[in-house]
């Protein structure tokens, strides 16, 4: 698909719960969870321009970026950029549903890798996970709403926008 992916070994495990412990979606975890966390990723080296996440096609995975930044894009339109810290394409997973938006990597960046099993072994094994995951969809959604509504204002519809109105600000 893009880049180069490592399977790690124990000592890339370890290196990589320590680098962990640095990136903000996983502050607080002790250092047993975040090796946990290291196991059931894959890293993914991507270079500036690599697709990460197309819309409209089946989620399988979804990622969490360590270093660069990514820009989402929905019906082509630059509506976000992301950087360290941020997870994108877990909204596909959770929901069983195609992807939102496209991702594509706006630097050279270094992600980890959630195949569909490992996210749900993660969400299940880890609530401080599910709870993260689950406020970053529900923050995404409020985002979502008040921009489609922002729109609607914008194009003088006093009503707001229709619920099919509403371009996701999203990756999943």
């Amino acid at each position: 698909m893009f880049g180069k992916r490592n399977q790690l070994d124990t000592d890339q495990i370890d290196a990589l719960a320590i680098t962990l412990g640095g990136v903000a979606f996983f502050d607080g975890f002790s250092p047993t969870e975040l090796g946990r966390v290291a196991q059931l990723a894959e890293e993914v080296d991507a270079e500036k321009g690599a697709l990460l996440i197309d819309q409209g096609r089946v989620g399988t995975e979804c990622f969490v970026i360590l270093d660069g930044e990514a820009g989402v894009y929905f019906g082509g339109e630059h509506i976000a950029t992301l950087g360290p810290g941020s997870m994108v394409g877990e909204m596909a997973l959770v929901e069983h549903r195609p992807r939102n938006a496209s991702v594509l990597a706006e630097t050279s960046m270094k992600l980890i890798a959630f195949d569909m099993r490992s996210f749900k072994t993660l969400l299940q094994e880890m609530p401080e996970v599910h709870r993260r995951v689950m406020a970053t969809l529900v923050e995404r959604v409020n985002r979502n709403t008040g921009a489609a509504s922002d729109r609607a204002a914008a194009e003088g519809d006093p009503d707001g926008p229709a619920s099919e109105d509403l371009g996701p600000v999203d990756a999943g």
